[in-house]
């Protein structure tokens, strides 16, 4: 059995500390990065296909402060490169005290056009990926008292119309941060946070149907990445919070 770090009621120190974020080269994933990295957290930027973006978050902080970030480049569906995440993270910087599962795949299933094919990838990005990178990272986790972080989704908890299997893989993430956390315990915190409207797809949304989402927002208005990476940063740093999920919605959640 791996040391574990014991826990005490102090804050956890992001300051020194090294975060790696998949999906962290652009939209709430660099949010998150920069937020992290302002809090004075080397970063590790995992990307997939986003390589000149990664980069040139990476020289935007590195201007800040030299030495603080690496840029690591997987394909989440390989299994075997889910280890190299981890090991070149612990590399780079001698430690993994955070871990940020925010990478994900979005897009429409309507019932009737499902494919294996999109089942697999939306599950495997989702839900199979956050959880075998888990495993992976668990041990190092452990040794540093680190913290683990779920980006999940409102509709993991209320389904998205023609968005099924998008919906019942981030239901299924919420579900591992809950069984993650009782794994964990007591040496690693394990969280989540459910955005709402913070970003409009890329594929773009209709100006009507972005209208009547925020108007079903109770506090009439969409969030920013920012929201999300503050939301990320005070679950990092709460020293008695596991296995909770926050939602950063304005209030959506409660208003269907």
């Amino acid at each position: 059995m791996p040391a574990v770090a014991a826990r005490s009621s102090a804050p956890f120190e992001l300051n020194g500390a090294t975060a790696l974020v998949t999906g962290g080269a652009r939209r709430l994933g660099a949010a998150i990065v920069r937020t992290l990295h302002a809090a004075g957290a080397n970063v590790v930027i995992h990307c997939r296909r986003s390589l000149d973006a990664a980069q040139a978050l990476a020289a935007e902080l590195e201007g800040e402060r030299a030495g603080s970030t690496a840029v690591v480049s997987a394909d989440l569906l390989d299994m075997a490169a889910l280890p190299r995440l981890i090991d070149a993270a612990v590399a780079r910087f001698g430690a993994l005290q955070v871990l940020v599962n925010n990478a994900s795949s979005f897009y429409a299933t309507p019932l009737g056009t499902i494919s294996v094919a999109a089942w697999d990838d939306l599950l495997g990005t989702n839900l199979r990926a956050p959880l075998f990178l888990a495993q992976c990272a668990a041990p190092e986790l452990r040794r540093r008292g680190g913290v683990l972080i779920n980006i999940v989704d409102i509709h993991g908890l209320r389904p998205l119309r023609d968005y099924a299997v998008y919906s019942v893989a981030k239901a299924g993430l919420i579900m591992l941060t809950r069984a993650l956390a009782r794994e964990l315990a007591p040496a690693v915190r394990v969280n989540a946070v459910a955005p709402g409207p913070v970003l409009w797809p890329e594929a773009g949304l209709d100006a009507a149907v972005q209208s009547k989402i925020v108007a079903e927002t109770p506090l009439q208005h969409p969030g920013s990445p920012e929201d999300i990476a503050g939301a990320v940063r005070y679950l990092c740093e709460a020293p008695f919070v596991t296995g909770q999920v926050l939602a950063v919605d304005g209030g959506r959640s409660i208003a269907w």
